[in-house]
């Protein structure tokens, strides 16, 4: 048997003209490939390490692209990508201009559906299900890769539930169990049983006993029982079942012989079939196995080392700045409660969930769950801190309008990751919070300038008896000294940092270090606003009086975000005075340097000053 190169398969039409026993040598050369590629560019590493075995299979039993495949998240879709011709363009993976990180529709024909946010992938391949029902593609096949963390989510339920009582489709729903070690029941005995479940001749026998029993209601609830218990031997619920799903597995995800059969079974058998497959993190990379969460999303790296810790100076980031206000808030404040939706890592809450362990509350991947349940806590007397990033709070707003400013609960938020994020691109963008919290009533909206800043209006948020939010963005800020104090200040209140003439710069956010350095050049006036909501009137309205013109900055979308509130406040007051508004377009940003698409979007020094310049003919 020839053994087949990598290099030779563009296409899941190549790999299907493979010889089945030539797989693991396929999936041997992925997972090297996949390894090299990622420690060149940087990426999400562990979570595909443990898909190869189940992109080769998926792509080898099903006839994509016309059969659909969702992979949820995209954390686990390179591989996918890798098979689907996008080999050579993984140099260039979450780079600008490169691929991205995540399935994207406009990227390929074997991306049906764009994924970033989980548990999505049930409810879409569940509406392909039925177009393609209605348009008489009655073979298709619609696949769900979910990974178990994605099914915290109640969305991934709500779809279950409402496939149950959809009639005439396929759709089938693969978990991806990476967080189970691969128990004694997952092994040659439990392969047979899972084959065997998801067989035709099991199928039919199982439809020909309900006919058969059917007018005998006590026996057949019995025969019903007996295979439920029976299932129970070597599967570990019966409640995708109970929605109306055949449950098969749990099966290694990594042993291509059990994969592929079963899948092959599943194809024909059609309907609503649930795969439970155990896979390991980091699969094939010890270092990955030993630990996932490093591995997680490393940047560039050497594989023959490994990740290894940096030397030089690192500034602190702004993450790190919250983490330790929060365990030192937690020890003056013993009401503080932090909660997290299953971002401990990201939203730098490690240190603080091991000192007070009985006060972190992990709820998983349920924004919705997390802001409600955060309601419920202040309802109590408790001040509950959610730290969540600020794209992921977009799936919590009706919780947070209903459940908490409503009520006016006092409940802080900080949002991490607010403005652009880089490498994750568009789907993660932290761009609108500003604009979809600042038409909230009861909602305080606080702006830090700089890392020290971050600090004094996260206490100052945290006694505010309200919702409140403080927004910050991924990764290091100036370098600005950061004090070890509680301080507050008023809310609702900005200062100048900087008096110059003719023009005023109202910075909001961690873009007035730009702002000083354009104003320098310019000999302009800098206000650090603090404040979106409550705005400081008082102090727009001193520097509208002392300006020639006004310019508004923000790392947000300039519609309907802090530059808009300022213009509210000057049409109310019936002023006229020309206006530069600052900001993200009216457009999806693209993954890339954050650096570079700031500079792209003039938001750096050079930028300001340039647009200032132009707009108001200044010399």
């Amino acid at each position: 048997m020839t053994i087949p190169s990598l290099e030779q398969i563009n296409s899941p039409d190549d790999l299907r003209g493979l010889d089945a026993r030539s797989l693991k040598q396929v999936a041997d050369q992925l997972r090297s490939f996949i390894l090299t590629a990622v420690s060149r560019t940087g990426g999400h590493l562990s979570s595909n390490l443990g898909t190869v075995e189940l992109a080769v299979a998926l792509h080898y039993v099903f006839n994509t692209p016309d059969d659909r495949i969702v992979w949820d998240v995209g954390h686990q879709s390179y591989p996918h990508k890798i098979l689907t011709g996008r080999r050579d363009a993984m140099a260039h993976l979450r780079q600008f201009g490169g691929i991205s990180g995540f399935p994207k529709r406009s990227e390929s024909v074997y991306d049906p559906f764009g994924t970033a946010h989980s548990s999505t992938s049930i409810s879409a391949v569940l509406g392909m299900a039925v177009a393609s029902r209605n348009l008489g593609h009655a073979k298709r096949q619609h696949i769900a890769v979910i990974g178990d963390g994605a099914m915290t989510a109640g969305m991934a339920f709500e779809a279950l539930n409402n496939a149950g009582v959809t009639p005439g489709v396929n759709v089938l729903v693969i978990l991806n169990d990476n967080d189970m070690s691969i128990s004694p029941p997952v092994g040659a005995l439990n392969h047979y049983f899972a084959r065997l479940m998801s067989g035709k001749f099991y199928a039919a026998a199982k439809n020909m006993g309900k006919a058969v029993l059917q007018h005998m209601p006590p026996v057949l609830e019995l025969a019903r029982r007996v295979e439920g218990h029976a299932k129970g031997l070597v599967s570990p619920a019966t409640l995708f079942e109970e929605l109306g799903f055949n449950y098969v597995g749990p099966i290694d995800g990594h042993d291509l012989d059990a994969l592929v059969p079963t899948l092959q079974n599943l194809r024909q058998l059609g309907g609503l079939q649930f795969l439970h497959v155990v896979t390991k993190k980091g699969q094939g990379y010890k270092l990955a196995e030993a630990d996932p969460v490093l591995y997680h999303g490393p940047g560039k790296f050497d594989p023959t080392v490994g990740i290894q810790k940096s030397t030089a100076p690192v500034r602190q980031t702004f993450t790190q700045v919250f983490g330790r206000w929060l365990c030192d808030m937690a020890r003056h404040d013993d009401r503080l409660m932090a909660i997290t939706p299953a971002m401990r890592e990201g939203s730098g809450m490690v240190e603080f969930h091991q000192q007070f362990p009985e006060r972190y509350f992990d709820v998983g991947i349920a924004e919705q769950h997390a802001v409600t349940f955060a309601g419920g806590i202040a309802c109590e007397g408790l001040k509950p801190v959610v730290a969540i990033y600020s794209t992921f709070l977009q799936r919590g707003y009706d919780q947070l309008i209903h459940d908490v400013a409503l009520q006016d609960l006092d409940v802080t938020f900080a949002l991490d990751r607010a403005g652009l994020v880089g490498a994750d691109g568009a789907t993660h963008a932290g761009n609108y919070d500003i604009a979809f919290l600042r038409c909230i009533p009861n909602m305080v909206i606080a702006t830090p300038s700089d890392e020290n800043e971050t600090r004094l209006l996260l206490s100052t948020c945290y006694h505010y008896n309200g919702p409140a939010s403080v927004r910050y963005p991924r990764g290091a800020g100036c370098g600005a000294e950061v004090t070890s104090s509680l301080d507050t200040v008023e809310i609702g209140k900005g200062h100048v940092l900087r008096h110059g003439k003719r023009v005023a710069i109202l910075g909001f956010g961690t873009l007035v270090p730009a702002a000083l350095e354009a104003a320098h050049e310019l000999d302009a006036t800098v206000a650090d606003m603090r404040f979106v909501k409550p705005l400081d009137h008082a102090l727009v309205d001193q520097l509208v009086a002392s300006h020639e013109a006004i310019v508004t900055l923000e790392e947000g979308a300039i519609m309907g975000g802090a530059g808009s509130a300022v213009l509210e406040h000057l049409a109310s007051r019936g002023v006229q005075i020309p206006v530069l508004q600052l900001g993200l377009p009216d457009e999806f940003i693209d993954h890339g340097d954050q650096g570079k698409l700031l500079q792209q979007h003039g938001l750096d020094a050079l930028g300001i000053a340039d647009s200032i310049r132009q707009k108001f003919c200044l010399s």
